[in-house]
């Protein structure tokens, strides 16, 4: 007992003792995804819009804790395409500088950990049944377009603006397919050709590895990455240097602007201190007239930042001034030796000097050692703003990590406990949070990886963590060259598996309920993108409401005879009745408040259908359950055919609805002998009451 309770709290435990070849094969297969795990994790890190080395900061920490306290062997936890993209589309509205962005980040990871511990904790892993497969389905395949699409300015070479509409930003980059970075499309394309013939023709072989290392390494060669610093001053067009201007002077007034917001919310908390109501809501009002003028201002320096990042310069010198100037392209005056290097504007520093890119842009310095480990820093306004992003990523994140768990315990022929794998996916997250990194979850195409390389236990993970831990204190410096478009092209190849219209398709042939749910989830998740979770709530909301509608209205219909005796739908069938005076219906669902009202229609129904009808045999045997509603619906109906001088029997009902309608003391208007316990017996006995003729072989309903 006290090994069983040890284990619970530790069930990693359970993977003891290890023989020497469970630890070699464990020891490859660790080796083998962290050849993955680390290019992937930078790539992740980006597209939830953060630094490329804090995906190794989150697949550190939370790989090792994952693997300990989950329930699955070979799960590979750590940054996910899905999961990256829902922070990055969370985020991106919220922050308001990269310092608070990475906070955001931070404590979004410790959210979405406690919301899924919490869930674990508490056993309530069937929360998850709340997504649908069908929604899952429309939510992955879009989530994934929109993920490849994402990358496509940096294959391209070539800016894109944030905004509120993900396919606005979309059709802004195809309108600079004319101002494509040729060298970063080859670099970003090469590694991509490169994958995929490696997957097809060497599928052994760790294709994102060598491709990276490649890439890496040819771009150090030919000086992919070429920076350098300028003054505004040196921009030869005057209406481009009033356009730099403009930002520079909108960047120092929103940083007035929220210094001013901040004294204000410091007054407000004083004032709602000393209950002063009224001072309160003034000083609420103006910082409501702040927080808009800051929207303004910030929509306005990003459509001078797209503008300027749209614009490509040459550097010459002036022969009057003898000085350096950029001069747009194709716009230089007669007279003026230029360099080969066409720039263009990265972005504009705090100190009005611009950032000048010349070739293709790299990962660039990634600080060597171990992240800060801290509890997260918890401001308490934000956490309103995160709590249903994070609901919504613990839930697809889970979701995502239990299909892959089962579908690898399916071939391992082990146990998978959701609610402990919950809990190990939990802490994994608050880990992450804990190691500054950002929400995690269960890899698809890492844990086919860990699995088909061998993988026995958690201990490969637990591997790839620490071979994660040397790279951060040892090679960082080697991934300097790591060419942009490089991890493009990773990204891109890893959700292409993602995107499968057939399952779609697959779900509208099975059940049209789920094709549209499915259907509508993937078009709203377009719609809304980059609000991501806006999507799959429609799904979800739509989901819910179909299944309502379908209890709301179950089956239920007239039988009537066929020509060989057995009892069926009257209408489907197209059959004839068995006698005007007695008709059997039957209801396939539960009787209770959704579908009552639907009950007594079938009833009505009936009674105009079959004007000389004297009794009605309700065939009970699939009715599961039945509430106060539906019992006092049956007592009413009862009532009332009653006084029209028809009598209601009921036959087949399961023992626990019985139950229910004994007490409610249902005999006091349907007397005992006007139930039946099977729907033979109630044919035969009526049969021979009402002289209805019905064959030998009409006793199956």
């Amino acid at each position: 007992m006290k090994s069983v309770s040890i284990k619970r709290f530790f069930p990693f435990l359970e993977w003891l003792p290890l023989t020497g070849s469970q630890i070699r094969a464990d020891v490859i297969a660790g080796l083998t995804v962290a050849l993955v795990l680390v290019p992937q994790s930078m790539a992740y890190a980006q597209l939830a819009g953060l630094p490329a080395y804090y995906g190794l900061y989150a697949s550190f920490l939370p790989v090792i804790v994952g693997a300990l306290w989950g329930s699955s062997r070979q799960l590979a936890t750590g940054p996910v395409a899905v999961v990256a993209l829902l922070t990055a589309s969370a985020l991106a509205p919220l922050a308001t500088g990269p310092e608070h962005y990475l906070a955001l980040a931070i404590l979004l990871a410790l959210m979405v950990g406690i919301v899924q511990f919490s869930l674990g904790l508490f056993r309530l892993g069937a929360v998850v049944n709340l997504l649908s497969h069908p929604v899952v389905i429309g939510f992955t395949n879009a989530a994934a377009i929109i993920i490849g699409l994402s990358q496509l300015n940096k294959l391209l070479g070539v800016s894109m603006g944030r905004s509120d509409s993900f396919l606005n930003d979309i059709y802004g980059v195809l309108l600079q397919v004319g101002n494509v970075h040729l060298p970063t499309l080859a670099m970003g394309l090469g590694a991509l050709v490169g994958m995929l013939l490696l997957k097809r023709f060497f599928p052994k072989l760790p294709n994102v590895l060598i491709a990276v290392v490649v890439t890496t390494i040819l771009s150090w060669q030919i000086g992919f990455e070429q920076n350098t610093k300028a003054r505004h001053e040196v921009i030869a067009d005057s209406a481009v240097q009033g356009l730099v201007v403009g930002y520079i002077n909108g960047a120092a007034n929103i940083r007035s602007l929220k210094e001013t917001l901040a004294g204000r919310g410091v007054e407000l908390r004083a004032l709602v201190k000393d209950h002063d109501v009224a001072g309160a809501a003034e000083i609420e009002y103006q910082s409501e007239l702040i927080r808009l003028a800051i929207d303004n201002l910030e929509s306005e320096n990003k459509l001078r930042m797209t503008n300027l990042r749209k614009l490509k310069f040459v550097r010459g010198t002036d022969p009057e001034k003898q000085m350096p100037l950029l001069y747009l392209k194709n716009q230089t005056p007669q007279g003026v030796a230029t360099e080969e290097t066409v720039w263009r504007i990265v972005r504009i520093g705090k100190d009005g000097q611009l950032h000048l890119a010349g070739g293709g842009e790299v990962v660039g310095e990634i600080p060597s050692g171990l992240p800060e480990f801290k509890w997260p820093t918890v401001n308490w306004s934000d956490i309103p703003n995160l709590l249903s992003i994070a609901v919504v990523i613990a839930l697809v994140a889970f979701m995502e990590a239990i299909s892959i768990a089962k579908a690898m315990a399916a071939r391992t022929r082990s146990r998978i406990d959701p609610d402990r794998e919950l809990i190990g996916q939990g802490l994994a997250n608050v880990a992450s949070a804990f190691s500054q990194g950002f929400p995690v979850s269960g890899s698809f195409s890492r844990s086919a990886v860990n699995l088909n390389a061998g993988a026995v236990t958690g201990l490969a993970s637990v591997i790839s963590g620490l071979l994660v831990l040397l790279t951060l204190l040892f090679l960082t410096g080697l991934l300097y060259h790591l060419p942009q478009a490089v991890l493009a092209g990773v990204i891109m190849m890893a959700v292409a598996g993602l995107v499968n219209f057939g399952a779609i398709r697959h779900a509208w042939q099975t059940h049209r309920h789920d094709g549209i749910a499915a259907t509508i989830t993937f078009v709203a998740t377009l719609a809304f993108a980059p609000h991501l979770d806006l999507g799959i709530l429609t799904g979800a909301v739509i989901a819910i409401v179909l299944f309502l509608h379908r209890r709301m209205r179950p089956r239920g219909e007239i039988l009537g005879q066929h020509p060989d005796g057995v009892l069926a739908g009257l209408d489907t069938h197209k059959l004839q009745p068995i006698s005007e005076r007695f008709v059997p219906v039957r209801f396939d669902g539960e009787l209770t408040f959704v579908n009552v009202a639907y009950f007594e229609d079938i009833v009505l129904e009936t009674l105009v259908r079959f004007p000389k009808a004297q009794a009605i045999l309700l065939i009970g045997s699939s009715i599961n359950e039945i509430d106060v509603s539906g019992e006092e619906k049956l007592r009413e109906i009862a009532k009332r055919l009653d006084q029209m001088g028809i009598r209601l029997y009921v036959s087949g009902l399961k023992r626990q609805v019985m139950e229910v309608l004994e007490r409610a003391h249902i005999h006091e208007t349907l007397p005992a002998e006007r139930f039946f316990r099977s729907k033979e017996q109630a044919l035969r006995d009526l049969q021979a009451k009402y002289d209805a003729p019905l064959g030998a072989a009409g006793t199956h309903a």
